[in-house]
């Protein structure tokens, strides 16, 4: 039995010698084996999986460019001496279109009326415009806004003087022809500087423009 044992330990201490120099030959082959450094030729060595996925670097994004401000066309400022509406004169002549023509406080039908003019031809002068109104006045000053339709831009002339002398020519030496009381109204035929020709019940002759209403000082009308 002794003998028995010890042959069986002499066994194993073999089979474990030569496992463990096994062992010690597979390491040393491995060690022949290990990868040599890598070769500087190569790629450049990794950064980022990104980079190993072989994408690219996106640029960076540039600044957004400021467009410049685009000025605008500089609108003159209106003339007041020119209407809004219409770009004629301000102030300027008409004459009453019809036999009636309501004068109101605003331009609107729903404005109180404040005068109402019924005389067909008298001179009106406008101030002012908006839309299809139109701010009159009178001889008197008195008015208030009417409808454009109820205009009209035949020219009249309102007498002023007590008695005016209508003359054959535009002098002071031409004979008198026939005279007009005060508020009497004339349809106007030509104007020169000083002197106007007007049409009065028929009958024409020449007036100084001193005596008359609805015409400016030195207008000329042709």
């Amino acid at each position: 039995m002794g003998i028995g044992k010890r042959a069986v330990i002499g066994f194993c201490m073999i089979v474990l010698a030569g496992v463990v120099g096994a062992g010690v030959v597979a390491a040393e082959e491995l060690g022949a084996k290990r990868p040599a450094p890598r070769p500087e030729t190569l790629a450049a060595p990794f950064i980022d999986g990104a980079e190993a996925a072989g994408v690219k670097e996106a640029p960076a994004l540039a600044a957004p460019q400021v467009q410049p401000a685009i000025a605008k066309p500089r609108v003159p400022p209106r003339d007041p001496t020119r209407g809004s509406v219409t770009n004629l004169p301000l102030p300027r002549f008409v004459s009453l279109k019809g036999n009636e023509g309501n004068a109101r406080r605003g331009p609107g039908l729903t404005h109180r009326i404040d005068w109402v003019f019924t005389r067909s031809g008298m001179p009106l002068r406008i101030t002012a415009e908006y839309e299809h109104w139109r701010r009159i006045e009178d001889a008197d000053g008195a008015g208030g806004w009417v409808h454009y339709a109820l205009l009209s831009g035949v020219r009249s002339a309102l007498v002023t003087a007590d008695v005016a002398d209508f003359r054959d020519a535009p002098r002071d030496d031409a004979e008198v022809s026939f005279q007009a009381e005060r508020n009497v109204v004339g349809w106007i035929q030509e104007c020169v500087p000083d002197w106007c020709r007007l049409s009065v019940d028929g009958e024409k002759g020449w007036v100084r423009t001193s005596a008359l209403w609805g015409v400016d000082p030195g207008e000329v009308i042709e």
